[in-house]
């Protein structure tokens, strides 16, 4: 059976039989997908759910009816999902390239990229014995007369070709479409990085090295422009990095591979001239998309040495905390100050006083003194922007990061101290929503302690007097 498997992957796939079959595929899949989606679960399925479709990771949270459809849409694509795999390795294998690429079939947008290439590039023909070596191509024709052939004058190029189209890209995504999405934080950098090794080694083959850092050094040349435009804060280009810088390099990856595989320039041209064009494009698509962001929820707790009437006391209302001594509330995130309440019982309204402003949380449900809920109708900006201006505006500080509900929890211990629990559901609009989550997780939670922590202070000296003057 392997041996049979290895046999037929070995076998010379074309670039245009690679397209019918992958498009043809396609189109059924897309008819059985909408078939299933319509008929059976009474659903509208349409070609852009294919990247917009992100709800599929949150199947765990999602409801029963949803998480169903998810399931049965992927039962229906696993056979789709080997072909393209099978096909995808023997166009790999006929041009000669590494392997591990087809893992790329599977992250959103990349894999077009990879479809693009591996159609447009012309396999190596076979060389006759008597023939001589192969000719190197004629790289000074065209645009090619405009590319140096030195190792700086080619990087120098790179950088600031990529740098301009993709600062021009992203400022388009940021400032008039005011998205946050594939497009921008996957798709942008992966061809950033795969444009800049191209044009490094359009002349000759450059080590894989060099490549690789010079795409990687070309996403942070834009994440600087970002900065210098004031289109972006330090602090969420920091955050952008690791996914940006990873995607750059395995871009200048593919760079590399390009140039050491008998490329026909002017395709390969062609190709990335078509990628670059169809990047707004996509972003426009996720625009439109109008995707539903999944409720989020960020559980903390702390165990504080009084009981629940003194804890009470202190989550309806609290005074001001002192100032932040976590290193990350000093780089303009939100931090909570005071909390304030007026009136008691459902009802009440709650004002928590953040550095950026003030959450306004009418209170759902007045369970003293065990439990106190309440609904968010006000957020304030999630961060003030470090930069080199005085200040700036960029849109995701505006219904990119929202909560939607709170709750404190007071569960009576056994040694009669109580247990305090904090509760947050929020949403943000940042795609890949997996990764941003990790980040708004942690500041969330790292929030939650900074007020539980406040409460057991205060908690716990006002049992600490009772005690005395008792």
């Amino acid at each position: 059976m392997t041996s049979l498997l290895r046999g037929y992957l070995d076998r010379p796939l074309s670039g245009v039989r690679y397209f019918f079959i992958g498009f043809g595929t396609f189109i059924v899949k897309f008819t059985l997908d909408s078939l299933l989606a319509h008929h059976v679960f009474h659903r509208q399925w349409l070609i852009t759910d294919y990247w917009t479709g992100s709800n599929a990771f949150y199947l765990a949270g999602l409801a029963k009816q949803d998480a169903v459809f998810f399931a049965a849409m992927l039962a229906l694509a696993l056979p789709f999902i080997l072909i393209g795999v099978l096909m995808t390795h023997r166009r790999l294998n006929t041009l000669d390239l590494q392997p591990w690429l087809v893992a790329l079939f599977f992250i959103p947008y990349v894999n077009l990229a990879l479809f693009a290439i591996l159609v447009v590039t012309r396999s190596p023909g076979p060389t006759h014995p008597a023939q001589s070596p192969v000719q190197p191509l004629k790289t000074h024709v065209g645009f090619g007369r405009y590319i140096p052939e030195s190792v700086i004058g080619s990087s120098l190029l790179a950088i600031a070709v990529t740098g301009l189209v993709s600062l021009a890209i992203a400022g388009f995504d940021l400032m008039v479409l005011k998205n946050y999405g594939w497009g921008l934080f996957v798709f942008m950098p992966f061809l950033l990085g795969m444009g800049s090794a191209w044009l490094y080694g359009y002349h000759k083959p450059r080590e894989l090295d060099d490549c690789l850092y010079l795409a990687v050094f070309s996403s942070v040349i834009l994440g600087i422009s970002l900065l210098l435009c004031a289109m972006e804060g330090a602090i969420c280009i920091l955050m952008a990095a690791p996914l940006w810088l990873t995607l750059a390099g395995i871009g200048g990856w593919i760079g590399y591979e390009i140039q050491t595989a008998r490329w026909h320039r002017p395709s390969t041209a062609l190709l990335l001239l078509c990628l670059v064009i169809s990047l707004p494009i996509l972003m426009g698509a996720e625009y439109a998309a109008k995707r539903t962001a999944p409720l989020l929820e960020v559980r903390s707790s702390i165990n504080v040495h009084a009981s629940r009437e003194q804890v009470w006391r202190h989550v309806i209302s609290f005074t001001e905390l002192p100032p932040p001594k976590e290193w990350i509330f000093h780089t303009g995130l939100a931090y909570p100050i005071r909390a304030r309440i007026r009136g008691s019982g459902a009802g009440a309204v709650r004002r928590c006083e953040f550095s950026t402003g003030a959450f306004i949380e009418p209170i759902r449900v007045w369970q003293e003194p065990s439990l106190l809920r309440f609904a968010v109708t006000e957020n304030p900006p999630p961060m003030r922007e470090m930069s080199i201006y005085s200040q700036i505006d960029p849109p995701h500080l505006h219904g990119f990061l929202v909560s939607r509900q709170g709750q404190f929890l007071l569960t009576e211990l056994p040694d009669g101290s109580t247990k305090l629990e904090g509760t947050t559901w929020y949403e943000h609009h940042l795609w890949p929503a997996r990764y941003w989550q990790l980040w708004s997780d942690y500041i969330i939670h790292r929030i939650h302690l900074r007020v539980l922590q406040h409460i057991k202070t205060l908690a716990e000296s006002e049992a600490q007097k009772e005690m005395t003057h008792g």
